[in-house]
């Protein structure tokens, strides 16, 4: 397996590999999600996201004929801090979808250590991340990869 930087050369990967985890948050949270985001739509905020130079796309595939595994899109984020808050710099994995018949491979684990390793390219402190509540799997997956709960965000419809 390999991984490497996506261009916007990858946005049909991209897409399949993105369905994939966009599908689990519309089953879950219907009332937050798109159900069936336009094609144009989806690309032109892909587009976007490739152009940012804070945010890295990456994909893992087969060495031998580059069958796409999984991606995830890391974002740098500074805090400028406050008479509160200290300045901090941080690696923010935003998404991560690995192919299911790909799962329990390394696959997920090697785009991770890839996502550190751009961030303290960067210069980053920390890996930061955001899971929802119903995903079970992704929870599991990042407490056995060593990161543990920051904090929790509560909602409630009004």
């Amino acid at each position: 397996m390999t991984i490497r930087i996506a261009s916007s050369d990858d946005l049909a990967i991209l897409k399949t590999l993105n369905a994939i985890v966009h599908d689990a948050h519309v089953r879950h949270r219907p009332d937050l999600f798109v159900s069936a985001p336009s094609r144009g739509a989806l690309e032109a905020l892909l587009i976007r996201q490739l152009a940012d130079p804070d945010t890295t796309f990456l994909i893992a595939e087969t060495t031998s004929d580059a069958n796409a595994l999984g991606y995830a899109m890391a974002r740098v984020v500074t805090r400028h801090g406050n008479a509160l808050i200290a300045p901090d710099s941080i690696i923010s994995l935003e998404q991560i979808a690995v192919d299911p018949s790909a799962s329990r491979r390394g696959v997920g684990s090697a785009l991770l250590d890839a996502v550190r390793d751009i961030g303290r390219a960067a210069g980053c402190r920390r890996l930061v991340t955001n899971v929802w509540d119903f995903n079970e799997g992704a929870l599991s997956f990042y407490q056995e990869s060593g990161l543990r709960p920051m904090s929790r965000m509560l909602d409630q419809g009004l």
